[in-house]
């Protein structure tokens, strides 16, 4: 009896050191976990915008787009007006609850940041087709 208890002391203890040695060293399991919430920066064509990205999936998706990957790359969502939030310095926003990426969309929400601006664009809907993702930050509340 004495050998099995001292057998599982070992073992808990070794299985508790390598946790605690995993969790130090950055290699947990959450440490790959995408953050909940970043802002994205896109450009289209010689113009910038960004996006809040509200979810870890929406982190995950851009993070792919900006590694290359062959992904929906279309940044779609409602236009708010008077609310510019991360997208300074322009006076709008794309509503983060409302953002998906396509492959396609329709062209009347298509055009350029500045379009949007002086209401060129007059869909409530943005999706710029030329917009290609250039950088991904912490969301700062």
């Amino acid at each position: 009896m004495f050998k099995t208890r001292r057998a599982a002391s070992t073992a808990l203890a070794f299985l508790l050191a390598a946790g605690a040695v995993a969790a130090m060293s950055g290699c947990s399991p959450r440490s790959d976990a995408p953050p909940s919430r970043a802002v994205a920066t896109f450009q289209v064509v010689d113009q910038s915008s960004k996006i809040e990205l509200a979810t870890p999936e929406l982190v995950e998706h851009a993070q792919k787009l900006l590694d290359g990957e062959d992904v929906s790359a279309i940044p779609v969502g409602t236009v708010v007006r008077d609310d510019a939030s991360v997208n300074e310095p322009w006076t709008w926003r794309i509503d983060p609850a409302t953002l998906e990426f396509a492959d396609f969309t329709t062209e009347v929400c298509d055009g350029l940041p500045e379009y949007v601006e002086d209401g060129t664009v007059t869909s409530d809907v943005y999706c710029p087709w030329s917009a290609k993702i250039t950088a991904i930050e912490p969301f700062e509340d």
